[in-house]
């Protein structure tokens, strides 16, 4: 099943003339209602009478997270207000938040482009949905919902966090997907191992997990604890919000489809920010192709990824991989370039760790330097006797397979990133997790000296 089998499935050569005429509409659009693209467009020397869509996109520089701040609160939108019919705010961590609007049309499609997510997860009308993401003025809530429901699934509208509340709500309502972060989806895997709800205890099949990057490791965690096949959901507030993007149930680890007749994507060097060859890493760029209140051309999303067309039966869309890690939050460490992601991949390899880690960054006198605190797997914590203990740098070294475990893992990252790094291993619980919303994993300690 096909949400919108003719978009889905249309030709490529099509696909493209469809994203050229859309994108030329966009640019004249934009120059008659939007201050700051016309400047940006007289800067570029790009005239809209002439702009040949595609072929001149790349002249144009990029719309980033701080144009944003310095036209808020509404200086990007390109509708009057009384024309706006929803607000929402990203979740900026300094500064004045990412204001974004949509019109009642922009509304329509993003419960398209979401209801279009959900099928290639595996959703189907009738199905009842637990929505675990944060409603508000964060878009993973409401976009889930009203994509949820132009499908014609139940939405059970819970939140993220009361993690009680969730669990009774799994085994009394019995909804068949559970739409969260892959952080919190963790969460209610080891709290239904730790209260002993088995799996079919509640009726879950399917979940979407989206809004921070997550692992084969994590995806494993959750398939096995709450036994539902685990898909992601990628979006971003400054384009729309969740429903960018999507992995089909059935080719996961495959990437997730880019939905290109409402975005299109590049991906770009971090440095140069040249344009790279198909499949090869660098920052990703969306342009909106069709939304009216904000649209925004070239947005620097700062996720670090690759784009590809795999030829896949289903649809001609192009997929994206992975997000590897952020262009703004890679940490140069003694000279190393290193996206703590990496250390995800490495424990992903190791039997007794667990998925949750956290990276610490701080500065000795003029001397950068990383610590690891990964958590230690319950069952090798059962097995020593350990598995209610808060770990100590003691319990390590009186026990072999600990301070092998933390030898492997420190000699991994040094053959693997290039850099020496302190590996602190700890016991289950000991690491922050996630309330429902995303997960910091890493503390960045060095501007705070």
């Amino acid at each position: 099943m096909l949400f919108n089998p003719d978009i889905e499935r249309l030709p490529r050569p099509q696909l493209r003339a469809l994203q050229n005429a859309l994108l030329k509409e966009q640019v004249a659009y934009l120059n008659e209602r939007v201050p700051f693209y016309q400047r940006k467009f007289a800067e570029a020397g790009i005239n809209p009478a002439t702009f040949r869509g595609l072929e001149d996109l790349t002249k144009l520089g990029f719309t980033k997270k701080a144009d944003f701040r310095d036209n808020y609160p509404f200086g990007l939108f390109a509708v009057p207000e009384t024309e706006v019919a929803r607000l929402h705010c990203s979740s900026g961590t300094t500064g004045k938040a990412t204001v974004v609007g949509y019109t009642a049309g922009d509304l329509g499609i993003f419960s398209e482009v979401v209801a279009r997510s959900l099928v290639a997860a595996g959703c189907r009308p009738g199905m009842k949905v637990q929505n675990a993401y944060g409603y508000g003025l964060f878009t993973g809530g409401l976009g889930l919902h009203y994509g949820a429901e132009k499908l014609g699934l139940t939405v059970i509208p819970v939140s993220g966090g009361s993690t009680d509340r969730q669990l009774q709500l799994l085994q009394d309502f019995r909804p068949e997907i559970i739409c969260a972060t892959p952080s919190y989806a963790q969460v209610l895997a080891e709290e239904m191992q730790r209260r002993g709800i088995a799996p079919e205890a509640i009726n879950l099949k399917l979940a979407v997990l989206g809004a921070e990057p997550w692992s084969e490791a994590i995806r494993t965690q959750v398939q096995d604890g709450l036994h539902v096949a685990a898909t992601n959901i990628y979006g971003l507030s400054e384009i729309l919000g969740p429903g960018i993007s999507q992995e089909d149930v059935d080719e996961r680890g495959t990437g997730s489809y880019i939905w290109e007749d409402h975005f299109y994507p590049e991906v770009v060097d971090k440095d140069t920010s040249e344009p790279v060859a198909d499949g090869e890493l660098g920052v990703l760029v969306f342009s909106t192709l069709t939304k009216k209140a904000m649209p925004i051309l070239r947005y620097w999303t700062g996720d670090i990824t690759n784009i590809y067309y795999d030829h896949s039966v289903k649809r001609t869309h192009v997929k994206m991989g992975p997000i590897r890690g952020r262009a703004d939050d890679m940490l140069i460490i003694r000279g190393v370039n290193f996206f703590p992601t990496q250390v995800e991949d490495i424990i992903s390899g190791l039997t007794h760790a667990s998925p949750y880690y956290q990276v610490v960054a701080t500065r000795r006198g003029s001397l950068d330097e990383v610590e690891v605190n990964v958590e230690v797997a319950e069952p090798l914590l059962r097995e020593l006797g350990l598995a209610t203990a808060a770990l100590t740098p003691e319990h390590v070294q009186q026990h072999d397979s600990l301070r092998q475990l933390q030898g492997s893992f420190a000699k991994k990252i040094k053959d693997n990133i290039g850099l020496s790094m302190r590996v602190n291993l700890l016991g289950c619980g000991q690491l922050p997790r996630s309330e429902g919303g995303k997960l910091n994993r890493v503390k960045d300690l060095r501007e705070l000296k």
